[in-house]
């Protein structure tokens, strides 16, 4: 059951960031697929990719508000 959550959460963060270019909203699906990436890693033990993961999120989380606010003073 792991190693499923494993995969999904990998294959979210895959799609998630080959589509973000046609929306923000990806761009924060992507910060959802690291999280659970993150969340993957400690508990499998690999606490390595756990930090590295939640680094990732921060980063996407980042680029989401900046994107949004961008959008938002363009008003797209």
């Amino acid at each position: 059951m792991l190693t499923l959550f494993g995969i999904a959460a990998v294959s979210i963060m895959f799609v998630t960031y080959w589509l973000e270019d046609r929306s923000k909203w990806f761009v924060a699906a992507f910060a959802i697929g690291t999280s659970l990436t993150a969340i993957y890693g400690f508990l499998v033990g690999a606490y390595p990719v756990g930090v590295v993961e939640a680094l990732w999120t921060a980063v996407a989380v980042q680029r989401f508000i900046k994107r949004y606010r961008k959008e938002a003073s363009y008003g797209i």
